[in-house]
């Protein structure tokens, strides 16, 4: 034998009811600490891989219907060993970081098109899910798409279905 896996649900699966049982006590994915979105952000910071699809939906949706607002691009690992920590530091950085400048983000986007439950799994590691529901500027989740849940959708103020949708 080379590996073994529970029988019937996965251990992808019992990690995540696990940690959002736990976290859900805690308080983190409760509405009352949820803050509207601004109607009408100036700023937006986007925490999502440069190199990926999100980002051009984002930007395209957002010339198109919001010319005005200006788009801060915050590089993240989206997926694989080091994203979990890579999009901790981005959302700091979008939040602590644009803060000291004059103008301040109004809005974190933080997101990234779809894929298996495995590629999509760094927005549900502990640190990140926290990283959202300490942010001081809103934060709407654009993870995956619409049949995607992640526990950082959980802990944003918002989510969108998708980035596009974002």
């Amino acid at each position: 034998v080379l590996s073994m896996e529970p029988l019937g649900e996965g251990a992808l699966e019992a990690a995540f009811r696990q940690l959002m049982e736990r976290l859900e006590k805690e308080g983190l994915f409760a509405a009352e600490r949820k803050r509207p979105l601004p109607e009408r952000p100036g700023r937006v910071a986007i925490v999502t891989s440069r190199e990926g699809a999100a980002l051009r939906d984002i930007l395209r949706v957002l010339a198109e219907r919001a010319p005005i607002v200006q788009a801060v691009l915050v590089h993240t690992l989206v997926q694989g060993e080091r994203a979990a920590q890579s999009i901790v530091a981005a959302i700091r950085r979008a939040d602590r970081g644009l803060r000291d400048l004059k103008r301040p983000a109004d809005l974190i986007i933080v997101g990234r098109g779809g894929g298996s439950r495995e590629d999509l799994w760094a927005f549900n590691e502990e640190a990140v899910v926290r990283a959202v529901a300490d942010c001081g500027t809103p934060v709407l989740s654009a993870v995956g798409h619409e049949i995607d849940t992640s526990l950082s959708d959980l802990a944003a103020d918002a989510t969108a279905p998708t980035p596009t949708a974002a």
